[in-house]
Formats: C-alpha cells, sequence, structure tokens
C-alpha cells in the first residue's frame, strides 16, 4: 500500500513516501479501514521528532485523526460493515482491565494512541479494534471528519469533565487558532460560556469572533494577563492551556480565586515554574488532561451530526505532500486543522 513512514526521528526530511509499505491484516476482532483522510496533530511532530519518552519501533506511520471507509471485518464485528463511511477512535486500550470497564479507557495502564506506538493514518489502510470504530457524520466530508476527534475529544475531557463548565463561565483559551483551540472556542460557547481567546494575528482574530469567540487578545501586542484582568477584575473561570512553558504562569495569573487550569500540551516547553503559595491561597486547581475517554466520542460526533459543532479544517495537502504539511504547521501558519487526503 501507499504510506508515508518514518524511517528515523528527526526533521520532515525524515518522513517519506512510499508505494509498497505492507497492508495491515486484522483479526476476527478489528476493522480494516480504506484511509480517505488524516488530520495533523502536533504529536505527530513530537513522535517525529522523537521528543517524547515513548518511542515507536521504526518504521513507524504517523496519523492519529483518521477518516475512511470500512475495506473489511473480523468475524465479531456486528455495528459496522464492507462500505460503511466512518471515523476513528484514536484512543488504544485493552478493554478489560477496571478502567476500561467503567468507562475511563484513557487511565488504562496500556493506553496508546493511533500513531504513537500503533501504525497510524498516513497510509492507504489501518487496522483498529472494532471498538474504535464510529460512524462517519453523513454531513461531513471526509476531510472535515478527520479534523476533529483527537482535539474535540481532549478538549471536551478538559472543559466538560474536568473543568465542569458551566453557562456564563469565564474561559480563557491560549492559541485560539489552533486545532484544540478552534475546539475550544465552539465547545466553550455551546456551554454558554463567556469565552476569550488568544492569537497572533488580526486575521485570526477575525476568525475566532466568527467560530463564536467573545474577545480576542493578540498576544504579540497586548499583555495577556492585564488585559484579562482588565476584562475581569477577579479573573476568569477556567484557563485552557495547550503552550506550556511559555504560558503556563501566566494562566495561573488569569483565574480567579477557586478557578481551575486544565492543561495539555507543551509546544513551548514542558518545564514551568511558578509560586505555589498563589495556587494554594487562591484555591486554583491545576488540572492535567490527557485524550478523554472514547464514549465521549460518540456525543461530539452526534453534535458534529446535528450541525451544533463545525470543522475547521485549514489547508488539505495530498499524502505525499506530508513534509510540506508538517512544515506547514509547525510554522503556526494554520487556522484549524491542516489534512492529509489519502485516497
Amino acid at each position: 500500500m501507499r504510506a508515508v513512514i518514518l524511517e528515523d526521528f528527526g526533521g520532515i526530511e525524515k518522513l517519506k513516501f512510499v508505494e509498497n509499505f505492507p497492508t495491515p491484516q486484522i483479526k476476527e476482532d478489528e476493522v480494516l479501514v480504506r484511509v480517505k483522510a488524516v488530520a495533523l496533530n502536533h504529536l505527530d511532530i513530537w513522535v517525529r521528532m522523537g521528543a517524547l519518552a515513548v518511542k515507536p519501533e521504526l518504521p513507524h506511520v504517523l496519523g492519529s485523526d483518521v477518516s475512511g471507509v470500512v475495506e473489511k471485518v473480523g468475524s465479531l464485528v456486528k455495528h459496522v460493515k464492507e462500505g460503511d463511511e466512518v471515523v476513528i477512535a484514536p484512543g488504544l486500550s485493552c478493554g478489560v482491565c477496571h478502567e476500561c470497564q467503567s468507562g475511563h479507557d484513557n487511565h488504562c495502564r496500556y493506553y496508546d494512541i493511533l500513531g504513537l506506538k500503533t501504525k497510524g493514518g498516513y497510509a492507504q489502510y489501518v487496522k483498529v479494534p472494532k471498538e474504535n470504530v464510529i460512524k462517519k457524520p453523513s454531513n461531513l466530508s471526509f476531510e472535515e471528519a478527520s479534523s476533529y476527534p483527537l482535539t474535540f475529544l481532549t478538549v471536551w475531557n478538559a472543559l466538560v469533565n474536568k473543568a465542569q463548565i458551566k453557562p456564563n463561565h469565564r474561559v480563557l483559551i491560549w492559541g485560539g487558532s489552533s486545532g484544540v483551540g478552534v475546539a475550544g472556542i465552539q465547545l466553550a460557547k455551546l456551554f454558554g460560556a463567556f469565552v476569550v481567546a488568544t492569537v497572533g494575528s488580526e486575521e485570526k482574530a477575525k476568525r475566532c469572533i466568527e467560530l463564536g469567540a467573545h474577545v480576542v487578545i493578540n498576544h504579540y501586542e497586548e499583555d495577556v494577563v492585564k488585559r484579562v484582568r482588565e476584562l475581569f477584575k477577579e479573573g476568569v473561570d477556567i484557563v485552557v492551556d495547550h503552550v506550556g512553558s511559555q504560558t503556563f504562569r501566566k494562566s495561573v495569573e488569569c483565574l480567579k480565586k477557586g478557578g481551575k487550569l486544565v492543561f495539555f500540551g507543551t509546544t513551548t516547553g514542558s518545564e514551568a515554574q511558578i509560586d505555589i503559595r498563589y495556587v494554594f491561597v487562591r484555591e486554583i486547581e491545576l488540572l492535567g488532561v490527557y485524550i478523554g475517554p472514547r464514549a465521549d466520542l460518540f456525543k461530539i460526533t452526534e453534535l458534529f451530526e446535528r450541525g451544533l459543532l463545525k470543522p475547521v479544517v485549514d489547508r488539505v495537502f495530498p499524502l505525499e505532500g506530508a513534509a510540506e504539511a508538517h512544515k506547514y504547521l509547525e510554522e503556526s501558519r494554520h487556522f484549524g486543522k491542516v489534512v492529509l487526503r489519502v485516497d
């Protein structure tokens, strides 16, 4: 099959397009999906660079967010059939431990993400457990359907499960033009919150307003903490931080007493310094977030089906243009998701 493989860890030159990579062979409880589109995430970049403690066996196939058509099903698969249009839930777990059985599969000790250790969707075909296959919203194209699983599932976990967002909460979202940023703006708005987002350009600011943000701060031109405190003297209820070192302390300073910082991702680094007295005196909650439970993706998919959430696809590259797409993502030129069209 055609695929883009990672031969070694490093720059975009380590991504190689090949015509004859082995097609996956499925077991009785697995599904083979013919990939139509796969969206990029910063996770792809971190895996490519070898920047994570967990490293896949090489050669590797990246890609967590996949949409496509069922090519073949194992004998135990009943809920989908050949020809069905589907999206893939990117979180992989054992399915039998206490955490999996209680709906917290993202806490499974064997947890993996498609494209992290397990070969992913930068290819014509990908295989996944039957539990990870969900019917695609009929109103979305394959490119649009590939754009939401990982980002929306993570942000849902952050805002709904962890921060317990309520109507009229004030929410600050760093990097509003990113994949998780556009997810955060939409979900916070859907739950009736007042949404403040940060961006790096006026064009991106306008698009965030169109998406539902009430206030947008250009972090290159304004002091974000100062601006937030001008808007809300006591601070905001929730901050969504996926940036890392450069913003973590500022995120804490933007919160009101009893506020919640939900954080994931380390685009600018993984080390941060804060005064812990500020945290406990103000009873601020620091809530680490990973990708959410698989069951929540069914709720999110229904919201897309009903038109209450909208995919935001910035640019579509061909599969063989994966290296160029990585460069485009790394340079932060995108608004929303960058997608590879596979077939």
